[in-house]
């Protein structure tokens, strides 16, 4: 991972649309877009009753030990995970080189269907986000003139 991105209301905004496009026709509860990290970038869906950073952490250690298994085996990679509990499920996959995309869903939706419409999704995420990337973080961006400009010292 290169860069930490850094999102303005219209990023985030947009995000939202997708994830929400994506939940509406997965019939899913919730979808969190993280970085290979564990950072939460995005999320969108029903949270009240989970932690989002610790899946977010979880998720992205569980998606860097498969992709390790995969290259075990001689693949590159395995781009998804699914974990099946009894009531509730996971589905995470690879949006791209930095970024996964956790989808939780129960019972009123199959995971056929999640995985249907997430490869779309997923497509979508990949495209905005290099175009946040080719952006960069615009005012963000220090130097070092910025920082060695300011007297710390001097009274406020």
């Amino acid at each position: 991972m290169d860069t930490v991105l850094s999102l303005g209301i219209r990023e985030v905004a947009r995000l939202d649309e997708i994830l929400q496009s994506y939940l509406d026709k997965s019939e899913s509860d919730l979808a969190v877009i993280i970085d290979q990290g564990g950072n939460v970038i995005s999320q969108c869906g029903h949270s009240e009753i989970l932690d989002v950073t610790i899946i977010a952490a979880l998720a992205a250690g569980s998606f860097a030990a498969t992709k390790e298994l995969a290259k075990r085996i001689g693949e590159i990679e395995f781009n998804a995970v699914y974990h099946q509990g009894n009531g509730s499920h996971i589905f995470m996959n690879s949006v791209d080189d930095d970024t996964i995309m956790i989808t939780v869903f129960g019972s009123q939706t199959t995971v056929g269907l999640v995985r249907f419409y997430a490869t779309g999704c997923c497509k979508s995420l990949a495209e905005f986000l290099i175009v946040i990337r080719a952006q960069g973080s615009g005012d963000m961006n220090f130097s070092g003139f910025d920082v060695g400009s300011v007297d710390v010292a001097a009274p406020r």
